[in-house]
């Protein structure tokens, strides 16, 4: 057992069952040896022309082929970034400064993560008009009512593919369609960090023109994403300097994050077409197994299958708060559970997804997001089932008995 993983109560080695994989996930076995690897062997600067530097340079360039494979990309489309973060960043600030000249009008959702909804924010401040959908109360956008926004001076629209709070799965290839229908010249961009990986993935079915990808969530190194920016579209670097990353994203590569990128990349493809479906029956039987321990609970996010991602699991739980629950799952249970997302926690207490969903206070406030990883295994969830089926009772017992239960 690895030594971070010591239980703090002394009562001896703690093996959790995480199911908080939408945050972050554990790093492969195979990926931190290809780490290790890249930091010791292969420690040349790529852009140096001795033969470490080629050594590292042909490493860089297996690692952005095996990324943008993922994702059905061209490998010259695929610029590393230090985070999905600064890729989102990078696609909304590089775009409008790039197209100011045709529009200064960018299209997004009410439920997208902090790093587009901050940027967009940013640009209204700098003089862009910003006009922010939202969903319908099961979390997925119409696509006409996303594309009746689109106006000739619309340089970008973004939406994520898969939302990381409710797993809501989002109609991107036909809002593509309909907002080039309305603006030829109107780019499309996407967030594809909570779908790489977990469900096939293809830029060019999507119809979109950028797209952003994270390493930690897939079972890679954290401090490494990547931009996918197709051919055509012209984008101003966030970051100036030697000229890296095709003068997009200047800097000295992180190689070895980037190797590691790389090989969770082509493991996470490679096992796809099994991955997928067990993620899929995992989830489901997660579901199965909570809704007999809490009877009222009532899952967030589209109640049809096809239309939510495989791997998230968002559930209120009436006359239980979230904090308590997650608190008690993981002291009590062993199980790591999230209230919302890992980079909004320490914001707003609601959730903004859920305000966008028109979700009650109450409802709210008691709910929240099981995540697993393609390293989730079935016996982890039957453990979590029977952890969550004896929290909720001693909870619900202790509430009851002193008259507190939330309705």
């Amino acid at each position: 057992m690895d030594a971070w993983c010591q239980d703090l109560t002394r009562n001896g080695p703690w093996e959790p069952v995480y199911l908080d994989n939408a945050a972050t996930t554990r790093v492969r076995p195979d990926v931190a040896q290809a780490v290790l690897e890249a930091m010791t062997d292969g420690y040349g600067n790529a852009s140096s022309r001795h033969r470490l530097g080629a050594r590292a340079r042909a490493a860089l360039e297996r690692a952005r082929a095996q990324v943008a494979a993922l994702i059905g990309a061209e490998q010259r489309g695929v610029i590393f970034t230090a985070s999905a973060t600064e890729a989102n960043n990078m696609a909304l600030f590089g775009v409008a400064r790039a197209y100011s000249r045709q529009g200064r009008h960018i299209v997004t959702t009410a439920i997208e993560h902090p790093s587009v909804l901050e940027v967009a924010a940013a640009l209204e401040a700098l003089g862009y008009e910003v006009t922010r959908v939202p969903p319908g109360p099961d979390g997925v956008l119409d696509p006409s009512a996303v594309a009746a926004h689109v106006r000739q001076d619309t340089v970008l629209v973004s939406v994520m593919l898969v939302n990381n709070e409710t797993g809501a799965l989002q109609p991107v290839p036909e809002i593509a369609r309909l907002a080039r229908s309305r603006n030829p010249r109107a780019l499309v961009h996407s967030d594809l960090v909570q779908a790489a990986g977990r469900i096939p993935v293809d830029v060019k079915s999507l119809g979109v023109d950028l797209a952003s990808l994270s390493a930690h969530k897939l079972h890679g190194p954290k401090g490494v994403g990547a931009l996918y920016v197709a051919p055509a579209v012209r984008i101003e670097p966030l970051i100036y300097g030697g000229g890296q990353e095709r003068g997009l994203r200047s800097g000295t590569e992180n190689i070895p994050a980037i190797v590691g990128f790389g090989v969770a990349a082509e493991l996470a493809m490679r096992e796809l077409p099994d991955s997928a479906a067990r993620l899929r029956r995992l989830s489901e039987r997660l579901r199965a197994g909570l809704q007999e321990a809490y009877p009222r609970i009532v899952f967030l996010g589209p109640q049809d299958a096809d239309r939510r991602a495989p791997h998230i699991v968002s559930a209120a739980f009436p006359g239980l708060r979230a904090e308590v629950l997650a608190t008690h799952l993981d002291q009590e249970g062993g199980v790591l559970v999230s209230t919302g997302s890992a980079c909004s926690s320490h914001k707003a207490r609601t959730s903004h997804v859920l305000k966008a969903m028109a979700l009650g206070d109450s409802l709210a406030d008691s709910t929240i997001r099981l995540s697993l990883g393609l390293l989730t295994r079935e016996e982890e969830i039957d453990r979590a089932i029977e952890s969550a089926r004896r929290v909720i009772t001693d909870l619900a017992a202790f509430l009851g008995a002193r008259g507190l239960s939330r309705g």
